[in-house]
């Protein structure tokens, strides 16, 4: 199992991207699909989450609500980071997450996802 995350890189303050993650070696379908930042010095933290069909419920970081979209291909196997209105303090490095099943209580946790992307980092300049 390979996840690639990437579309990363310095843009400026009010600029937009869009972070792909895109998995490989089975089919991540039935998978909540998930997206995490860690700033230097600072902890992982939660910043989206897709969970799977039917639900396909979203939950977000309340500092990035109204500003970040997460969706998902299940024929590409791809989760996708649509960040827009992007702020300094965005800058980080944005890994992709994947779980069998996570409850909306324990889904800040990285200790409860399985598999990782290798990250992409985001530099926001003021």
């Amino acid at each position: 199992v390979q996840l690639q995350a990437c579309g990363g890189g310095l843009v400026q303050a009010g600029g937009s991207l869009r972070l792909s993650c895109a998995a490989s070696g089975r089919s991540f379908s039935s998978y909540d699909m998930g997206w995490f930042r860690q700033a230097p010095g600072k902890d992982r933290e939660f910043v989206a989450l897709i969970t799977s069909w039917p639900g396909r419920t979203m939950y977000y970081l309340d500092s990035v609500k109204g500003r970040f979209t997460i969706s998902r291909d299940d024929a590409k196997n791809t989760v996708y980071l649509q960040v827009n209105s992007l702020k300094p303090e965005d800058t980080a490095v944005y890994y992709c997450a994947l779980v069998s099943s996570v409850s909306a209580r324990r889904k800040d946790d990285p200790r409860n996802y399985e598999y990782w992307g290798q990250g992409t980092q985001l530099t926001v300049s003021s």
